[in-house]
Parts: C-alpha cells; structure tokens; sequence
C-alpha cells in the first residue's frame, strides 16, 4: 500500500470507480420501475408485497440498495462540480458560463429522457439542483456542511410528519382511494403492455409527468444535500490527496459505519415485519431507508476510497471506473435497452424481481465490456463528447 499521494489519474481512476459503482447499484434499483408497475404502486400508497427468493431481493435492495447508490451519486456530482470550477479557473475561463451551459445541456438530456422513455429520470433534477451550487462554490466548508445538514433535517422531518397522523385517518383515506387506484394501476399495466409508442408516450405525460412535478421541489433537497457535501469534499481536497487525508476518511468510515448498522437493524425489523405498526409501517421504513441512506452512501463512499489504496483493487475494478467514466452514456442506455426488452418485448409485468436482477446484471456487465474496449479508442463516452462538446461550443477531438 502507498504511502504517498496518488496520481492525478489514479485519482480520477479512484473516483471513476466510485461512480460506476453507483451506477451499478441505481440500476438495480431502477430495474423493478423498468420491468413492472411496482414504483408507481408505492407512490399511489400500495405497499408491493413479494414472495419466495423475490422477498429476501426486496429486503436486501431495502437495506443496502434503495436511496444509497442515487444519494452516492449525488454526492459524486458535489464532487465533479469543484472538479469542474476548479480546473476552469486555472484556464482564466468564465467558469460560471461554462458550468450554466453545462447544467442546460444536461437538463435537455433529462426532459428528452423524461418524456420520451422513462419517467424516473434524474438528470433533469440535477441540472436544476446543479445550478444553485454557484451560489456555494466560494463558501467555506463549514457553511456547506451545515447547509446540508440543515436540508436532510428539514427533509427527513416532513417525512416523519406523517407517523403523527391518527392511523384512523389514514386507513379512512386509503380505504377511500384503494378502489380508485386499483383502476387506474389496471389501466396504466395495460397501456405499457397494449399500447404504440406515440400512445404510450402521450399517456404517459398525462399519467406520469404530473407526479414527477408534484414531487419536484421535495426530491431537489436531499440531492442539494449530497452535493453540497461532495463540493466540501472536493474543497477540503480529500479527494486530490487521499493519502495526506486517510486519518479524516478512515474516521468518516467508521463513523458512519457504526450509525448505519443500527439503523439497518432497525430498518430490517419494519421491512421484515418484526416490528408492525400497522398501516404507518409503510412511512416508517420510508423515513428510515431515507435517514439511513445518507450514512451508508458515505460509508460507502469512504470504504471503497479506502480500499482502492491497493493496486490491486484498482486493477481489478477498472472497468467498473471506465463504466463510470461513461456514467451519463451508460445511464441513457440502460433505459434504452430496459425499456426495449420489458415494452419491446410485451415483458413488462411479467418478469419477476430475481429474473429482473439477472437481466440488470447481464446488462451492466455488458456496459462495462463495451465501456472498456469503447475507451481504448475513444476520450468521452457518445454521450459524454456531445455534452462537452455544447458546454465549449465547441466539437471535442473524440479519439485519443
């Protein structure tokens, strides 16, 4: 193990990792949104109950998966975004500029994605999350980690609003709604299985679009949150010298190692039914996956960084990093690809969480094949070079 700092691009290789690490888990969790309605059950109140192997897949991606991978990601964002600034400046170049025509080339990505494929996409919350970071970039640290704080506070907090609510209430509401529901989740199955495209696209704006705006503002904070934390980060420079830095983020692991075994315990309790509050045990778990989520994505985050202070490890992952290194490709092409095979192939519906998990697999490790030999080649990843490429108004050289 080294003793002195990385490289430049062993930083970048470190980071990569990192980031298609992310990736991998956000496709998991994405995979059952792409083959079934069960998201869209859980936003109407329809708690989705599995059996067999497909309810321990459940508790595991409840535990480990859901909210993680996305919150790391976020985190990862703060993170490229001093990366971005930083180096712009050391050009002389209008860094604020550069970085507004960056976050506008990413939200056409996100609305083109949004409404032409999937409803669950993210970039376009990132590009407008993204833009208030100019207003954090020369604060001091301690300003952004309280900003943060303050934010998942304020969020986690108006999720647990909800266990204050009588349990009279709510069985009355969701009794009084369950029939509705019920006809509307019929109808949207049978559309994603019957319909044409152009079809399916229009009833999907009308059926998804408005939830997605509904829920805009709330699901803005806890990704601010997480990228403000990433740009402290990549202030503090924890991230330009691990080495000098491995004391901080050996405690941050352990920190936040121990506060998430608790919670985990806690979490499986209520997922597993253990612990039964009735019909408030859908909101518990939903606030606990939430609390938890923050912890375990930095724990995550720090162990892994930890870790690839080996040459082994980072020979060995690489192509996970030459995934990440693609991540906004990669990313639009599992939506592609997902939605051809579940809608394409009138699959949706009809496959189950494990044969879903499978699929995703086969998939990732298909992009991080093509991710490996495509980045022998090339410099950016397809999607990567365009997104460059309007950020400088300017066509990037796209072989090496």
């Amino acid at each position: 193990m080294r003793s002195s700092p990385i490289s430049q691009k062993e930083r970048i290789y470190t980071i990569d990792i990192i980031r298609g690490f992310a990736l991998f888990g956000i496709f998991l969790v994405n995979m059952p949104a792409f083959h079934s309605a069960d998201f869209m059950k859980s936003v109407y109140g329809f708690e989705v109950s599995y059996t067999g192997l497909d309810y321990w897949v459940d508790v595991f991606f409840t535990l480990f998966v859901e909210m993680k991978f996305f919150t790391t990601f976020s985190f990862l964002f703060g993170l490229g975004f001093y990366i971005f600034m930083s180096r712009a400046d050391a050009k002389g170049l209008k860094t604020a500029t550069l970085f507004l025509r960056r976050m506008l080339g990413l939200l056409a990505f996100g609305v083109v994605h949004l409404i032409a494929l999937w409803y669950g996409d993210i970039l376009h919350t990132y590009a407008i999350a993204g833009v208030f970071l100019l207003f954090f970039y020369k604060r001091k640290i301690m300003t952004m980690l309280i900003w943060a704080a303050s934010l998942l506070f304020v969020y986690n907090a108006f999720l647990g609003l909800t266990l204050l609510v009588p349990s009279s209430f709510l069985e009355s509401m969701e009794a009084s709604e369950s029939s509705l529901m019920a006809s509307f989740l019929r109808e949207y199955v049978a559309v994603y299985e019957n319909a044409g495209y152009i079809e399916w696209v229009t009833y999907r704006l009308g059926a998804e679009l408005p939830i997605i705006l509904i829920n805009l503002i709330p699901a803005l904070i806890p990704v601010f949150a997480m990228f403000l934390i990433g740009l402290a980060a990549g202030k503090a420079g924890i991230f330009h010298n691990i080495a000098g830095h491995l004391p901080l983020i050996k405690k941050i692991c352990l920190i936040t190692g121990l506060i998430s075994l608790p919670l985990v315990v806690l979490l499986g309790l209520f997922k597993m039914d253990i612990l039964d509050w009735g019909v408030k045990q859908i909101y518990i778990v939903q606030l606990l996956t939430s609390i938890g989520s923050t912890f375990m994505s930095l724990f995550y985050v720090s162990a892994l960084t930890l870790v690839l202070r080996k040459d082994t490890w980072q020979q060995a992952l690489r192509p996970l990093g030459f995934t990440g290194q693609m991540a906004l490709t990669n990313y639009l092409m599992q939506t592609v690809i997902a939605i051809a095979i579940f809608v394409g192939f009138d699959l949706y519906g009809k496959v189950s969480l494990v044969t879903g998990t499978l699929i995703c697999l086969a998939i990732f490790a298909v992009q991080m094949i093509w991710s490996t030999l495509w980045l022998k080649t090339f410099r950016f990843g397809p999607f990567e070079w365009l997104w460059r490429s309007f950020t400088y108004l300017k066509i990037q050289p796209l072989k090496k």
